[in-house]
């Protein structure tokens, strides 16, 4: 059970890391316009040597900005109360924080994943059709690797519950 624990833990801690690092960062799209590379994030765009904050409130870039600061939220408290079920922390009788975590793991997952895909639905839809040198950079591909190892903290979260629970349930026969 432990070891499913400390898995889900090292997951969710490098997974959190990685979902500030990617919300961060302004290298979620690379295009190429009038001979200089560009770059873009959720926050900002950039030209050589300058950086801009996106003025206007692009509905995808505020959609995927909230969803990946509820994903952040998300895990953080899963890692909290991971830590908590990990050194056996009893301020609730009847609340199993191995389930709640893998549960909070699973919803950061599922947020970040629909942050990923709202962006990249509308920058593909957008981008695609007007710039033929474009790609996405490295904050979008750590933003995937993040949905990953959100979703491998829950399951061994969710493993390590059922390893608890299984022996309970036999002994109540």
């Amino acid at each position: 059970m432990y070891s499913f624990m400390g898995g889900g833990l090292f997951c969710a801690g490098v997974g959190n890391i990685l979902l500030i690092v990617s919300t961060a960062t302004d290298y979620w799209m690379q295009y190429r316009q009038s001979s200089n590379y560009m770059h873009q994030g959720l926050w900002r765009y950039c030209m050589p040597g300058k950086c801009f904050p996106h003025n206007d409130s692009i509905a995808h870039l505020d959609a995927t900005r909230a969803l990946m600061i509820l994903s952040l939220l998300a895990c953080f408290i899963g890692i909290i109360i991971g830590i908590m079920a990990f050194i056996h922390y009893s301020s609730f009788d009847r609340f199993d924080k191995t389930f709640a975590a893998g549960i909070l793991f699973f919803i950061s997952c599922f947020l970040v994943f629909l942050a990923m895909a709202v962006y990249t639905g509308v920058t593909i839809n957008y981008y695609g059709k007007r710039y033929g040198n474009w790609r996405f950079s490295w904050s979008y591909i750590i933003g995937w690797v993040s949905v990953v190892l959100t979703f491998f903290s829950g399951i061994f979260y969710m493993c390590a519950y059922r390893m608890h629970e299984c022996p309970r349930s036999a002994n109540s026969h």
